[in-house]
This record gives C-alpha cells, sequence and structure tokens, in this order.
C-alpha cells in the first residue's frame, strides 16, 4: 500500500512523489505505462547495488530490453566533474534518446549527481528517483534540485530540473545504517522545526538505538515532511521566495561541511549542528526561539566540532553560499515556532556569536 503525492507546478505536469513499504509493483507499472522500455539508464549507488543486485534491481533490469548500469562510488566526493563527466560519456556512447528513462537508485548523492547527468544530457532526459535513504526520501530527491560541489563551495555546479516521479521505498531503510538514519534525521527536524512540530513529537516516540524498522508512524513522518516540501516547492520552484526557508540551518552547514572536507560531517550531522546556530541567530535577532525542541536530539549527534578557523573566518566562509546576495549573508531564522523567513545579515557580529554557540555546544 502507498500513498501518492502530486507536486502541481507549471513546470512539471506529471511530478508525483509516491511513499509506501516494498512498492516495487507501483514502479514496474509506472514504467511500463509511460516508457517504450526498449532501453533504460540505471545510475546506482555502489552499496545499494551490491545488496540489491540480486533481488530489487534484478526485477528493475528485467523491465527493460536493454540497460546502461552506471554504479557510482558511495560517498560525496563523487559528487564531481569526473564522474559526471563518466557517466554523461557511458550514457551518450550507449545511443540513448531523450525518451529513454535514466532511473537514478541510491542517496542524495547519487541522487543529485544523476539528476544533473539526466537535465544535461541530450537537455534533458526523463528522470526517475528511486531514493534509498532517510534524507533522499525526505529531502534531496524532491523539488528538482541537481549537481555537483566545486572545490570553491557545495552545490555551485547544477540545475534546477524535475523527475518525472519519485518513488520512496521504505523497504530500503531496513538495510540503512544506524548513521544514514541520524544522518537523515537533521532533514527531518528541519522539517519539524520550520513547519509541523508535531514531526518532532512522533519522533520523540521512536528508538534510534535499534535498526530501521517499517512502522506507520515513519511512514507518516516521511510522508508529512515530503508534503511540506512538495508544497514549497509547488509555490517557488527555482528558490527566489518562500523555498529558500528549506535551507534553515543549511548557510551554517554547508561551512562544517566545507572545512570537514565532505568527509568529516555527514549532511544531515552538519545541518543539525548548523540549526542550533540558525536558532542562536533568530534569537539576537529579537525573536525567542526554544532551543528545546533541538536539544531532544542532541544525544544522537556524536561528532565534534572544533574547528581551526577563527569566528570571522567562519563567517567568511559563508560568503561562499549560493544564496549570498550583494556581498552579504542570507540566513534563514525563526520569527516563531514553524514560522521561517529568510533575512540578510548585515550586522557580522551575530553571525560570529552563533559560531560560537555552535562551538560550545559541540566541542
Amino acid at each position: 500500500m502507498s500513498n501518492r503525492i502530486q507536486l502541481n507546478t507549471t513546470v512539471s505536469d506529471h511530478h508525483f512523489i509516491e511513499v509506501g513499504f516494498n512498492i516495487f509493483e507501483e514502479i514496474s507499472e509506472y514504467l511500463r505505462s509511460t516508457f517504450s522500455c526498449k532501453k533504460g539508464v540505471l545510475i546506482i549507488d555502489e552499496n545499494v547495488f551490491e545488496l540489491y543486485k540480486n533481488s530489487y534491481l534484478a526485477k528493475l533490469i528485467s523491465i527493460f530490453d536493454e540497460h546502461i548500469i552506471c554504479i557510482v562510488p558511495s560517498g560525496e566526493s563523487s559528487k564531481s566533474l569526473d564522474q559526471f563527466q563518466k557517466i554523461s560519456n557511458r550514457i551518450l556512447e550507449s545511443g540513448v534518446e531523450r525518451a529513454t528513462p535514466v532511473i537514478v537508485v541510491g542517496g542524495g548523492v547519487t541522487g543529485d549527481l544523476g539528476g544533473f547527468v539526466a537535465a544535461s544530457c541530450l537537455r534533458g532526459m526523463s528522470l526517475i528517483h528511486v531514493p534509498t535513504t532517510l534524507l533522499a526520501m525526505v529531502d534531496s530527491s524532491i523539488g528538482g534540485k541537481t549537481g555537483i560541489n566545486h572545490e570553491v563551495g557545495k552545490n555551485l555546479i547544477g540545475a534546477f530540473y524535475h523527475p518525472k516521479a519519485v518513488f520512496a521505498d521504505l523497504l530500503f531503510l531496513e538495510t540503512l545504517p544506524e548513521k544514514e538514519i541520524i544522518n537523515g534525521l537533521g532533514e527531518v527536524i528541519k522539517y519539524g522545526m520550520i513547519r509541523d512540530k508535531t514531526i518532532l513529537t512522533d519522533l520523540k516516540e521512536i528508538s534510534f538505538t535499534e535498526k530501521f524498522s517499517y512502522s506507520k508512524r515513519w511512514e507518516q513522518i516521511i510522508e508529512t515532511c515530503a508534503k511540506i516540501k512538495v508544497d514549497i516547492v509547488s509555490e517557488d520552484f527555482k528558490e527566489s521566495g518562500v523555498r529558500e526557508i528549506l535551507n534553515f540551518g543549511h548557510t551554517f552547514a554547508h561551512v562544517i561541511e566545507r572545512i570537514g572536507e565532505y568527509r568529516k560531517y555527514s549532511h544531515g550531522e552538519a545541518v543539525f549542528m548548523g540549526m542550533w546556530g540558525a536558532v542562536k541567530l533568530s534569537n539576537l535577532l529579537g525573536f525567542d526561539i526554544d532551543i528545546a525542541n533541538l536539544s531532544t536530539f542532541k544525544p544522537l549527534y556524536t561528532s565534534r566540532f572544533n574547528p581551526n578557523e577563527s569566528l570571522k573566518e567562519l563567517t567568511s566562509l559563508m560568503l561562499f553560499d549560493k544564496k549570498v546576495m550583494d556581498g552579504t549573508i542570507k540566513a534563514i531564522i525563526l520569527e516563531k515556532e514553524e514560522k521561517a523567513k529568510s533575512t540578510v545579515i548585515t550586522d557580522k557580529s551575530v553571525i560570529q556569536e552563533s559560531w560560537k554557540f555552535i562551538i560550545q555546544e559541540f566541542k
């Protein structure tokens, strides 16, 4: 049983997200009814490939008369120009057509990279996401952001490109390492902070000391997060307005990831720490936001943050963020619970105080 969430936007009339457990039949039916299935491209995370090559993926491949498999090495370093070129070469040399479906199976890294490949090859091929991590299911597979990293910063090369469909099958979460559940949890908590605090209440009822086990509560949390993102993206596809609130905590997080060379801290860990900075910044700007909503989940995040950079240097690194405007830092703050907004920061001292708070709490 699954639930379908429709994305209504002038950019893509047929984009939907299917959320459920063991929904291969839904994927199969969609592919067979939408494409000729003479040829298909699968871009797959290497760990997912090893785990499911003889089961889920074998069935997926069997749908097509001919298939091209591109295996992506796990890790943030794969979001690179080198991997983009390797996969693009492989696909283009295989004689694909614009209508050939590109099915991207994996987490955020594979999704961002594969999505950018689909957006670029032949100026746009049919993209289908099958996210296999919690983070990808609630965030990165939804909304059409694709891209790769540059040495200057994260996600600086890319395109807005909607998939035709997203199939979030919670079956994949059962083989996900605990650290990857915690990674995705950072984005789940974000939705609770900016839009719906019942998510935070529901999370408190879940044990994170055991491996993921499917439950209706988990499905509802993931579906709620997906609906929030769908609603926001439907209103603002290219992040020129309300969509910016989805970056709550991210202006700090992207710096944390960068100084950790995209290896020391997972995206979810960085976002969780970044939200502490964003709450502190909200307080410094005159809004009374209780940090307790985050404190509940702090024991789950054990990474320490002891940067060599000074507060001034950390603040300067934020100027490499995509959302910088006229050389000033743009940050997402909370005016009150469940209500976020974008604001331009002209007083860098409040940013430095927020960095000081993060360091103090995670040293």
